[in-house]
């Protein structure tokens, strides 16, 4: 038996995805510190028999993964347009303004809450990891250094803050104890309030190969149907919901109290959960032969780069995402395949990613060292950083993107 499902407790018997034995992907090693041991632990994605939660055993506490964080959500400029556009979007939809409260869970460095600022909307922040948060208060976010669960929106309903909008964009997968946590959500919601969630659809990781979402941080991996089950269990309904192309394709879920009638169900939900249902995900059967993809696309990039070392060629990677960490670990690439990462983040340069110690340089060395290969290890991304780095092609640099398939781009 493999433990319990975190939402229905039911048993966890039937395997998803096997990625074999990784490290913590947001655990970048000092340099110093290269010589030490690294903990491995099992990334296997199983799917409830049950509920159908596609999810990962939990084997370190979330403080221990998120207390000190290196993800600080700024250093991607096209997030920070994502960003823009959804407050343009909810700020008159909602009919927000200096009366309202947004309250944001894991706000990470302000990247969301500074734009709702800027409106003369007041916002609260809950992150956990206390690096970040501290950046956010640099802004002026107000920001509450917490884990979100039932007692933190006790806490804050019983100082008088519940949020008219609340927001979770990518945590809801980080979450180990769900049933807490959403139970927690409506605590947190005003009556007339509204949530909206952003998470990796479980439909395009599927279709479009995306195995290398999954990492520890991500406890669990959502489709529409599920999570309309989850909150509805806790008092919550979904009445609308938005494909977005964020992270290889995400949902953006709007839900409010179940009593609140007040905003209608749109026809989107219904079409979503649909298209899932077509696709089989309401059935233990449409989540068995996602393993073959899955050692297919190993074998496809580790021939790849034998081929180009063989040939001489020098390979170089862009990025330090968790995403990329998975990938680099379970199909067994290391130093002696790609010479090193570079990665726009501070807090990243000058460390060696988790597991397959490459070194993580300055984007600035990509121009210096002229690889021939450019493999893009945040390939959600792959617009904005082949705008950035279009000089490689200058020596006849070419970009590579491992997922949903190997391609090499001129």
């Amino acid at each position: 038996m493999s433990g319990q499902c975190r939402h229905c407790v039911a048993p966890l018997e039937k395997s998803f995805c096997d990625l074999g034995m990784s490290p913590l992907a947001n655990s970048y090693v000092e340099i110093a510190k290269a010589d030490r041991a690294e903990k491995f632990y099992p990334l296997h994605a199983f799917v409830c028999s049950s509920c159908l939660l596609v999810q990962l055993r939990e084997f370190e506490s979330p403080s221990e993964i998120f207390s000190d964080y290196a993800y600080f959500s700024s250093y991607s400029d096209s997030w920070l347009r994502h960003a823009e556009r959804y407050v343009e979007a909810v700020t008159p939809r909602f009919g927000l303004g200096p009366q309202s409260l947004v309250i944001e869970i894991a706000s990470n460095d302000g990247y969301l809450l500074q734009y709702f600022k800027a409106n003369n909307v007041p916002v609260l922040g809950v992150e956990p990891a206390a690096n970040v948060a501290a950046v956010a208060e640099q802004k002026g976010i107000p920001s509450l250094v917490k884990f979100f669960s039932t007692a933190t929106a006790n806490a804050l309903a019983a100082d008088g803050k519940q949020a008219d909008l609340l927001i979770g964009n990518n945590v809801l997968a980080h979450v180990p104890e769900l049933n807490d946590f959403v139970r927690g959500l409506k605590i947190a919601l005003k009556p007339s309030g509204v949530i909206t969630m952003e998470f990796p659809h479980l439909l395009s990781l599927i279709e479009q190969n995306q195995f290398d979402t999954i990492y520890h941080e991500h406890f669990s991996y959502f489709s529409a149907l599920v999570v309309q089950r989850i909150f509805a269990k806790h008092g919550l309904e979904l009445f609308d919901v938005e494909l977005l192309s964020t992270h290889g394709g995400s949902l953006r879920i709007f839900a409010r109290h179940v009593e609140n009638g007040h905003s209608p169900v749109s026809q989107r939900v219904s079409d979503v959960i649909e298209s899932e249902k077509r696709a089989g995900l309401h059935e233990l059967s449409g989540y068995e032969n996602f393993s073959a993809k899955v050692s297919a696309t190993k074998r496809r990039l580790l021939s790849f780069l034998i081929r180009a070392k063989d040939e001489g060629r020098r390979v170089a990677a862009y990025g330090a995402p968790a995403k990329g960490n998975t990938l680099l670990n379970y199909c067994g690439v290391g130093p002696d395949l790609i010479d090193f990462t570079v990665d726009r983040s501070p807090h990243k340069q000058d460390r060696l990613l988790p597991g397959t110690r490459i070194p993580i340089l300055a984007p600035e060395r990509i121009f210096a060292e002229r690889p021939d290969y450019l493999l893009l290890l945040p390939w959600n991304l792959k617009g904005e950083i082949m705008q950035q780095m279009a000089g490689i092609r200058e020596w006849g640099g070419r970009f590579v993107t491992p997922i949903p398939t190997l391609e090499v781009i001129d």
